[in-house]
């Protein structure tokens, strides 16, 4: 699966709407509409995105709503539990090397998305980035705004200066890629999107977890930070409990089972597979080859007859019989 979490939120229905069919053809599963907020926070956190957009969307397209802090001042209270719960996922993007610093070290967020088509004034260093990737925060590359080129050039050097720094600096780990695409010709297909990490020197494996593995952790650690205790336990609705039965009833139904023969439950359309008849024993056997023997009066069997044509007639004894001398005389 391959995920654009930066998509911008525009009041231009109609080019949000070919934005969002176009990252579908370009194979994008899941796309997150992003939310820009600057400055001091409202005292009422809402989601300005709608649940349900008032245009049609590609079925197969999952959207996520997302809100991007600005962050200037460190010295300011942003009460990011509260807009964390109100957005599926929040980022951070830090203007000066102190909101970086403490961005990395204390505040609670999902990405760190810094704008790299400008030009800072500090460099990125390992140890501060470190701490970042300890807590589990992914940090954010968007490359539309170098693409397009609308200021002469200055934009896609500064693009391509800080994401290879950037790159140095993480040594290449808990990098995601996103568009930040207002319209549908800043867009570039996954493969596309891994030649540019090549080039910026993140590796072909490494650019292919940056638009998908990577950002689905962190689509995962932010449903898990909204719904979960601690990230330990979490409440999901496994169903409705099994209706309880009474002793009397059980006592009813196990009456009704005993009470049926087997004929009865294969008629009643409970199993219609025939009933297989037992196999016989060997005593069985024996019993019913004795059976059909024919038997005599006295439990012996009948002997042939002597003029049948099967068995010869047995001789008279009496002419077998020895001669004696009287009888010779």
């Amino acid at each position: 699966m391959h995920y654009d979490l930066k998509v911008p939120y525009i009041s231009n229905q109609g080019e949000l709407q070919r934005t969002l069919a176009f990252l579908t053809e370009l194979g994008y599963n899941t796309v997150a509409l992003d939310y820009t907020l600057t400055g001091k926070l409202p005292g009422d956190l809402t989601n300005q995105i709608p649940e349900v957009l008032p245009f049609n969307t590609p079925p197969a397209l999952q959207l996520l709503r997302r809100c991007t802090l600005h962050l200037s001042d460190p010295s300011q209270n942003h009460r990011l539990s509260t807009l964390a719960s109100t957005y599926d996922v929040l980022a951070l993007r830090p203007t000066t090397e102190k909101a970086l610093l403490q961005a990395c070290q204390s505040l609670e967020c999902d990405l760190i998305s810094l704008d790299l088509s400008t030009r800072f004034p500090f460099y990125f260093k390992h140890k501060t980035l470190a701490n970042a990737l300890q807590r589990g925060i992914r940090f954010e590359i968007c490359y539309a705004p170098g693409l397009l080129n609308s200021d002469g050039g200055a934009s896609r050097r500064n693009m391509i200066s800080n994401a290879t720094q950037l790159i140095r600096a993480t040594r290449g780990r808990g990098i995601v890629i996103s568009s930040e695409a207002k319209m549908a010709l800043g867009c570039r297909a996954p493969a596309d999107v891994i030649n540019l990490a090549v080039m910026w020197g993140l590796g072909q494996e490494r650019g292919m977890e940056a638009v998908g593995r990577e950002a689905r952790n962190v689509v995962v650690q932010s449903e898990m930070k909204r719904r979960s205790f601690r990230g330990v336990i979490d409440v999901f609705y496994g169903g409705e409990p099994p209706e309880k039965i009474s002793g009397n009833e059980k006592v009813e139904k196990a009456k009704q089972g005993k009470g049926k023969r087997k004929a009865d439950t294969l008629e009643n359309g409970a199993d219609e597979e025939v009933a297989r008849p037992k196999p016989v024993s060997r005593r069985e056997q024996k019993r019913q080859t004795k059976r059909a023997r024919p038997e005599n009066g006295d439990g012996q069997d009948e002997k042939p007859e002597s003029g049948s044509k099967d068995t010869p007639a047995l001789k008279d004894n009496s002419l077998t019989k020895p001669l004696t001398i009287g009888e010779v005389g």
